[in-house]
Order: C-alpha cells, then structure tokens, then sequence
C-alpha cells in the first residue's frame, strides 16, 4: 500500500485526480467509483479538469435496495449530481436496486464487472472497515451480493436522509473479490473516526472481520488519509 498524508479533504482530492489522470494518461477506460461524503472533493476535481469522459465506463460499487433511480438519496441520483450530468462517459453502470429479483441482478452486475474489466477503483472505508457495503464477515471470495446493513452503517448514512427509519436496511454491492479485481484502487479517509479502521486495514491482520484488510493482497493501492485519518498508524 502506497500511503498519501494529506491536509484536508480537498488536498485529498487534488491527489486522487493526479492518480486518476495519470492511470487514464496510460490507458485506463473503465473506473470504478463510490459514493458517500469521501469522494465528494475528488469528483469536484474531475468536474473542474479538461478531461474527456465520452469514450469511459464506469461501474459502480453499489445501490441501497429499494430506492428509484430518481429518489435524491440513491446512488444513481447522486453520481449524476456530483459526475455524470457534468461529464458524461460512454456507459455508466449501477446495481439495480429496484429488481424484482435482487439475486438475478447480482449475476447480471457481475457479467457486467467481467465484460468491463475495472481499471482504477475508488473506494472509502467504513468506521468498522467495510468497503462498498461490504460489512465485517463478508468473504473475501465474494462477488456481487444483497447486503444487510450494518447497525453502525445505518447510523452512518442517517445523516443524509430526515431520520434513521428512512435509510434502506439493505443494499446491492460488489463483492470484495469483484473490488480486488481492479486493476488499481484509490482508497480515502477522512476524519477521526476512520483512524481506527485505517491502521486496522494497513497494519492489521488480514480478516474478514475488517473487510478493507483484504486490500492487503493487491499490488497496486493507494491510501489517501488526512492526519485524522492517519493518527493511529
């Protein structure tokens, strides 16, 4: 893992957009990309640069269960907010959370990651160390799967809408094997709260009770971190 100490969030982004420019400068065209407060900065970067979106494909982690397209708090509805309307790509992809049958689209998503191999994965961590939504427990040989929320994820993610009872209770994510199959993976983190998690993950055991550990057996990882982030490394 390649650690990158930052300021704040916005430096963090600033770094994240160089890893990103550099990865397509060389090739990429597909990205993988997460949601949540973390990426915010990184996307206003990338909506601010020059760069040309119209022959890339993007795949993303995840989808609450439940949620319309258009319901302001799913994940669709917010990529294009934060990316897509701005910078537009060839095909964007998302788990579909609205399926009849979640465990069809599940396959259905991972022949989607198979036919568009991901070149440079986005994530964040999770206070308790999951990455997409995979909580602790989850096999680090997993694909795309139908999560049940943690308790402390709920809590988490109760802040974007009007109150606990309104965060979906599941959710359609890559798996952790489906993460590690990208060929790079930008992770940041922010703030305090994620110190724990982020020493767990770079120092720690390698266990499925902290799933971001699983991070430790690919070859090409950044770790982006403020100093909150990084105090108990």
């Amino acid at each position: 893992m390649k650690i990158i100490k930052v300021a704040d969030q916005v430096e963090g982004g600033k770094k994240g957009f160089e890893i990103l420019s550099e990865k397509m400068a060389n090739g990429a065209k597909t990205l993988g990309l997460a949601t949540g407060s973390t990426p915010v900065e990184f996307y206003k970067q990338v909506v601010a640069s020059d760069l040309d979106f119209s022959d890339m494909t993007s795949v993303n982690l995840d989808e609450y269960v439940g949620l319309d397209a258009d319901h302001e708090q799913s994940y669709r509805h917010f990529m294009g907010e934060q990316l897509f309307n701005a910078k537009p790509f060839k095909v964007n992809y998302l788990p579909n959370g609205k399926a009849e049958d979640l465990q069809a689209e599940a396959k259905h998503y991972d022949q989607i990651i198979a036919e568009n191999p991901i070149d440079l994965q986005i994530l964040g961590i999770g206070s308790n160390g999951h990455i997409g939504f995979n909580e602790p427990g989850t096999p680090f040989d997993s694909t795309t799967h139908i999560v049940d929320l943690a308790e402390s994820t709920i809590k988490d993610n109760a802040r974007f809408f009007e109150n606990e009872e309104e965060v979906p209770k599941k959710a359609i994510s890559m798996g952790i094997a489906s993460i590690l199959g990208a060929k790079s993976i930008v992770l940041m983190a922010y703030g305090e709260n994620k110190a724990d998690a982020v020493a767990a993950m770079v120092n720690g055991e390698q266990t499925e009770d902290l799933p971001a550990s699983a991070l430790q057996n690919h070859d090409d990882v950044y770790v982006i971190v403020d100093e909150a982030a990084a105090s108990k490394l």
